[in-house]
């Protein structure tokens, strides 16, 4: 409502002094009505931005007269900034408590808020290590499977080498290419055991970095999760992740903790990739080296059955050629000694035929004149003396036949039982590889692996 002014009467009774008092007491009550208008209680905060800013234009007309060199004096510097902050004083509503409750609900909401999201992500990336942490196991088993198997592919080794110290005679037992291959099949295990057991140590040490960093982030999430406990279960974790390139405040949502524990995490997550892809091809080139290296024995001592086999053929021919060739000298001997025996005579001289005796009748009369000798007596000696020469000498040769023939019958005897022992050595190995002990998965990767390389090859 707005004041109107009385005129005043154009005749003066009361004295000057009392008629101006009046007069300033109802101009000041004017002026206070018009700073007070209406509805200014209701609207003070922006009464009060109102008069900051003419606060402000007030202080930027005073610098710029300044810069600009004119100085206006200090009774209009005051009325100016009287007159721009020419407004009423601003009282708080009967609401103040109400929109101070709610200001801290909003902040703390929105704490909470940007808590949940970093607890989520704590949460989520603490999963992602489980994760990693099941599948570093696998492979861990995958790892120590493998160890069972060359250690097992070691002893099958060790009783094929002492297998093979079964042959019968020293010359089966000299050192070939089977024991060769042995050797190098040993030498590939136990340098594949040692890359296994350094693979598995650090797997084993992977394995506790991953539970420690899981350790920490389960931690860290319970940590942030101190204030989350007025929040529906449902929805305790749940949100988008702060990112990890966010400025991190020690007293704000993201600590510093929490953004050194993520990248460790993820830092810890990325090397325990690698190491498996590092222990898949590790399983793969292992399977590979141990499967050439059993299979290399395997033909080698095939070759060396195929072999021995061979020769147990030349030796059944060539001893079945020496006993031929044995009871012919066999009967030779035996007409060389009849013939001798004849040549000889009977060893009685009553059983002497007169057709034989040098005294008979003939020879005497021939023998009557000087160098009349007949040569009977002689070429009699020369014959037997032949006849015991030859003998002598055909069982001598009969005495080496027997000793060759029995020397290969030996021979092929240790050529079976080499070839029997070898035979038993080669089923051993095919009996105890136990080829479930690693996954079929890792089997068909080394197998097509192998058949690329060797195609290429």
């Amino acid at each position: 409502m707005q004041m109107q002014l009385v005129p005043f009467g154009s005749v003066t009774i009361g004295p000057q002094s009392w008629r101006e008092g009046t007069i300033r007491s109802i101009r000041r009550a004017e002026r206070l009505v018009r700073q007070t208008r209406a509805g200014q209680a209701l609207n003070a905060v922006g009464h009060v931005s109102r008069s900051r800013q003419g606060i402000l234009e007030t202080k930027n007309k005073t610098r710029a007269d300044e810069e600009t060199g004119e100085v206006l004096p200090t009774s209009q510097k005051y009325k100016s900034t009287r007159q721009s902050t020419a407004a009423p004083a601003p009282f708080p509503l009967s609401s103040l408590r109400d929109q101070c409750a709610e200001a801290t609900v909003a902040v703390a909401s929105e704490y909470m808020r940007k808590v949940r999201e970093v607890e989520g992500q704590l949460r989520r990336q603490a999963s992602n290590v489980n994760q990693e942490v099941v599948k570093l196991q696998r492979e861990k088993g995958h790892l120590e499977s493998m160890l069972r198997k060359l250690s097992a592919d070691l002893m099958v080794n060790r009783m094929s080498s002492e297998g093979r110290t079964r042959r019968p005679t020293a010359r089966e037992r000299e050192r070939d290419g089977a024991d060769y291959l042995l050797a190098r099949e040993k030498k590939e295990l136990l340098q594949l055991t040692r890359e296994v057991e350094e693979s598995l140590r650090s797997t084993t040490s992977q394995l506790q970095d991953l539970g420690h960093s899981n350790r920490q982030l389960t931690q860290c999430a319970r940590e942030r999760a101190r204030v989350l406990e007025l929040l529906p279960p449902k929805s305790s974790g749940v949100g988008y992740g702060a990112s990890t390139e966010a400025k991190a405040d020690p007293i704000g949502p993201f600590t510093p903790e929490c953004k050194s524990i993520l990248e460790s995490s993820t830092t810890t997550v990325q090397q325990s990739e690698r190491l498996r892809s590092d222990i898949r091809e590790l399983l793969t080139s292992a399977l590979i080296r141990q499967r050439d290296a059993h299979r290399a024995v395997n033909d080698g001592l095939v070759k060396k059955i195929a072999e021995t086999v061979d020769l147990q053929k030349e030796l059944t021919l060539t001893s079945a050629a020496t006993r031929q060739a044995l009871f012919r000298k066999q009967r030779e001997v035996d007409c060389i000694r009849h013939s001798y025996g004849r040549a000889q005579g009977p060893e009685y001289s009553g059983d002497t035929l007169a057709r034989e005796k040098l005294d008979r009748p003939l020879v005497r009369v021939y023998q009557r004149h000087p160098g009349t000798l007949l040569p009977e007596a002689s070429r009699l000696i020369q014959g037997s003396t032949a006849l015991r020469r030859c003998l002598e000498s055909s069982e001598a040769e009969l005495a080496t036949l027997q000793r060759t023939c029995h020397h290969l019958l030996d021979d092929l005897r240790s050529k079976q039982k080499a070839a029997q022992v070898d035979s038993d050595v080669i089923r051993m190995r095919r009996h105890r590889v136990d080829k479930r002990a690693i996954p079929n998965l890792l089997q068909q990767v080394a197998y097509r692996k192998q058949r690329s390389l060797s195609s290429t090859q």
